[in-house]
């Protein structure tokens, strides 16, 4: 996988588990406040997208993961 498939794979994991923990329907609920993890993650997509910098792949590309 190149890096850019992992910030998104790892994102999208973050932003579904943080719902299903922050949702009181959900049968792993643990606090509404696993949603401000969700809001987290969202904004730094939109920094990323408006940046075109994101940490996690400048990570990702010093642990030697091929650049996409």
């Amino acid at each position: 996988m190149k890096s850019w498939q992992i910030v998104r794979l790892v994102a999208g994991t973050f932003v579904l588990l943080s719902l299903a923990m922050g949702v009181q329907g959900s049968p792993i609920f643990i606090s509404p406040w696993w949603l401000a993890f969700t809001a987290f993650v969202g904004a730094n997509l939109l920094q990323s997208a408006l940046t075109k910098w994101c940490l996690m792949e400048s990570i990702l590309g010093k642990l030697g993961v091929e650049r996409g």
